[in-house]
């Protein structure tokens, strides 16, 4: 088994981080954040709770206690803003086709050692100058509709870090017709859900694995918090899809795999959509092997014995992420990498040969659900 970073240092209790913040302009004050004794605060956006001293920053680095007053540094700082097909978050069952607006400040509250997008997540933990623009809410509303975009996407760090900028942003563009999503790592809190449950539609989550161990050690954080997570978006109504990246040796044991298949199947349904895709080396652990192709395979085998109705192999060049019926194997959308096309047999919504309805939303709407074969 490969060797993991040391745990005591992947998850802190409360932050001591200095704040790395220097400029003199104007700061928004956070939102869930309780007051504590001399001067700290409690930052309850996610699910580490910091307890943050005056001048010091939380664990994701941009929520800083500023004169006993917690303010978050990334407010319409964006790093990233790209028009992105909405099956690259990867979402295969929420406006199929579409078009996903896509932005992202830094930071990130995971530390994880195989961070894809560790140059802007992890920007002020390494000391990498991440450089970013002013990109106001109202003005990614009119990007997201100048691109032709059917939603706007909260991606590539983690959203709830910049929450205050996803809400306003989210509120503005429900307005605008626009649906939202979160690519997140589940690690909200009830408070934090309980905000984004009214504006939120869809949301991909990363289960990174079914073992609190493996969180610990190569993630930062703890596996209980993000199993409440994807239950708690269900119940508050948002369409929920799930990934897992398979790293050898670490989280692609068949066992867990298998369990973490049938958590799914029971607890979110068995027609939640199951992302697998393959681990290449990459950040703190370039010397692992990428994902052997027959792992992803296996992977996909033990979904559907565990129960799952649309298990997707992510990103195989071979893999077969065409979009079948749970009631009767009837292709109803058909994908080439990231361009899906809807089959003559899903109509409105539902299957032209069984009449069972296709789990998710928008399924009638977007450029996919436009073409037919």
């Amino acid at each position: 088994m490969p060797s993991l970073p040391n745990p005591a240092t992947m998850v802190p209790v409360a932050s001591t981080t200095p704040s790395s913040f220097s400029g003199t302009g104007p700061v928004t004050f956070a939102t869930l954040a309780t007051p504590e004794v001399d001067g700290a605060v409690r930052c309850v956006a996610c699910a580490h709770r910091c307890l943050i001293r005056p001048g010091r920053s939380g664990i994701c680095r941009v929520r800083e206690n500023r004169h006993g007053r917690l303010v978050t540094l990334v407010y319409g700082q964006v790093v990233a803003a790209n028009a992105d097909p909405i099956e690259k978050k990867p979402l295969f069952h929420a406006y199929p086709g579409s078009v996903a607006f896509s932005i992202a400040t830094r930071g990130c509250n995971f530390h994880c050692a195989n961070c894809q997008n560790w140059a802007i997540s992890q920007a002020e933990r390494d000391g990498v100058a991440a450089r970013s623009f002013d990109l106001p809410p109202r003005e990614v509303v009119a990007a997201a509709l100048a691109a032709g975009a059917r939603s706007i996407a909260y991606t590539y760090t983690e959203p709830t870090v910049f929450i205050e900028y996803a809400l306003d942003t989210a509120r503005l563009g429900r307005e605008a017709g626009l649906a939202n999503l979160l690519v997140t790592n589940g690690y909200e809190t009830p408070e934090a859900l309980d905000l984004f449950g009214p504006v939120i539609d869809a949301a991909n989550v990363d289960l990174k694995a079914f073992d609190d161990r493996f969180y610990r050690k190569v993630v930062g954080a703890r596996l209980a918090p993000v199993l409440e997570t994807l239950v708690g978006m269900r119940q508050r109504g948002i369409w929920v899809e799930v990934t897992t990246l398979l790293i050898p040796g670490l989280n692609d044991g068949p066992h867990q795999l298998l369990a973490l298949a049938r958590w799914i199947a029971t607890e979110l349904g068995p027609e939640t959509p199951w992302h697998v895709s393959r681990f290449f080396p990459t950040y703190r652990l370039t010397d692992l092997d990428p994902t052997p192709v027959a792992t992803v395979h296996r992977a996909v085998e033990l979904g559907g014995e565990a129960g799952l109705r649309h298990v997707y192999s992510g990103n195989l060049a071979s893999g077969n992420d065409d979009t079948r019926c749970a009631g009767c194997g009837e292709t109803l959308i058909r994908r080439h990498g990231y361009r899906a096309t809807r089959s003559a047999a899903l109509v409105n919504g539902r299957c032209a040969r069984c009449g069972h309805a296709l789990a998710g939303i928008g399924l009638a709407e977007g450029a996919g659900a436009g073409a037919t074969e």
